[in-house]
């Protein structure tokens, strides 16, 4: 009996990829990524109804509010990276974000129709998305090795994906009976379950130290340093700079389409609540496709051919994309853009993205990495979508934006293939060692 069981494990860790040592840690690291991101998609819809209720024509606003609060949480973070231990970073932001979560309910529950709880929870919620999901990718980078990168990230970054799949569905039958209060509590749950799943990593790894690597206690110390570390430490490295770029780059299409999205969902559907399930019905159609990639695709394709061809895949594809909009601005055409485009974000750009930090030294690891998913992701939204509403003021016509939109993608996937060379580098000289 133990010897079928054995064997089963081992065809499992075979079909997935995964040493069987490894695979308390890929369940661990599913567990953390699925419960953020089931929490985080069960609200997502809620937060896209509330951009709509606040006027389209004012999303630009939103975007700038978001921007201006992604910089004022910079120093934050950066003061709690420097002050704590690594491994505690995580539980703390996260149990802060719960508390939010909880503050928001009661305010919902209380003044439900409220507008500037809206607009502010819109603004929490895209900070808390990225500030969140940037956490967590900076314990999983720390944890494993850049070889282990290529076999397990995209494994893990299938528990988002699952996450993604089943948060809108539970948003989508749940928000009715316990309405968008109740939705807030139950995400506050998951993000607690979260960060025990990154406690069980952090463990893990210290049970199974690499060769050549830092031990568990230099681990549980803090990184030292200043808030603005993160900052300074990007423009200090060209090659932090370039990821910089390559976020800046895939923020603006990645706004540019959200604004189309705005525009045709308002016009297609007048009422809150088939909004609501219009955006639930996409997140599922998404993650479905992302999900069977991520597990069965992704890390062979960065085993064999290596990181930048996940980096500049998605661009190339979605500049067509864009030019397919520009000749046919309709809903059905929107609808099969987007959902190639972050499918492909998902399965393919993310996962690659991330294993690009594997190479970079712990302190970037979190706060270099911090400012670049948030700040400069923000702040690559906030100007891209006064560009936006400016060209749609001026052309009246969409089709100038996507065929502009088509260009930047075309940028995004050049600086996507540097990047999976400088990667491929930096790979080989730390293998040397």
């Amino acid at each position: 009996m133990a010897s079928q069981a054995n064997a089963v494990t081992r065809r499992l860790a075979a079909l997935f990829n995964v040493e069987e040592r490894e695979a308390g840690a890929v369940v661990a690291g599913l567990l953390l990524f699925f419960l953020l991101f089931a929490g985080y998609f069960m609200l997502r819809p809620v937060r896209e109804t509330m951009g709509v209720a606040g006027g389209v024509d004012n999303l630009q606003w939103l975007f700038t509010g978001t921007f201006v609060a992604t910089i004022a949480a910079l120093p934050l973070f950066g003061w709690l990276a420097s002050k704590v231990a690594r491994r505690r970073i995580l539980p703390w932001t996260y149990g802060f974000f719960a508390a939010n979560l909880l503050a928001f309910a009661a305010a919902f529950a209380l003044a439900p129709d409220n507008l500037w709880s809206a607009r502010t929870f819109y603004i929490w919620l895209s900070v808390f998305n990225l500030l969140s999901i940037s956490v967590a990718w900076s314990v999983v980078v720390d944890v494993f090795a850049s070889n282990q990168a290529k076999r397990l990230f995209a494994l893990m970054a299938g528990g988002a994906s699952l996450g993604g799949l089943v948060g809108p569905l539970l948003g989508t039958l749940l928000v009715e009976p316990i309405g968008h209060s109740g939705l807030l509590l139950l995400s506050a749950a998951m993000l607690g379950g979260s960060a025990l799943a990154a406690c069980h990593l952090q463990r893990w790894r210290d049970a199974n130290p690499l060769p050549q690597r830092e031990d568990s206690q230099t681990r549980r110390r803090p990184l030292g340093g200043n808030p603005f570390a993160g900052a300074t430490d990007v423009f200090k490295s060209p090659y932090l700079m370039a990821i910089a770029l390559f976020v800046l780059l895939l923020t603006s299409v990645t706004t540019f389409l959200y604004f189309e999205q705005a525009r045709l969902v308002a016009e297609t559907f007048s009422d809150k609540t088939r909004q609501t399930q219009v955006f639930g019905t996409i997140d599922v159609v998404v993650q479905s496709l992302a999900i069977l990639t991520q597990i069965f695709l992704t890390g062979r394709v960065a085993q064999r051919l290596g990181v930048g061809v996940l980096l500049v895949a998605v661009p190339v594809v979605v500049a067509a994309g864009f030019v397919w909009l520009a000749l046919a601005p309709t809903f059905a055409v929107f609808v099969v853009v987007m959902v190639v485009r972050r499918s492909g974000e998902y399965a393919f750009v993310r996962p690659g993205r991330e294993m690009l930090y594997t190479v970079v030294t712990p302190g970037e690891k979190y706060k270099a990495k911090n400012f670049i998913d948030t700040v400069v992701y923000r702040g690559g939204d906030a100007v891209s979508g006064w560009v936006k509403r400016g060209l749609d003021l001026v052309a009246e016509h969409p089709a100038l934006a996507m065929l502009i939109g088509a260009g930047i993608a075309l940028a995004w996937a050049v600086t996507g293939g540097m990047l999976g060379r400088w990667h491929h580098r930096r790979e080989a000289a730390a293998n040397a060692q």
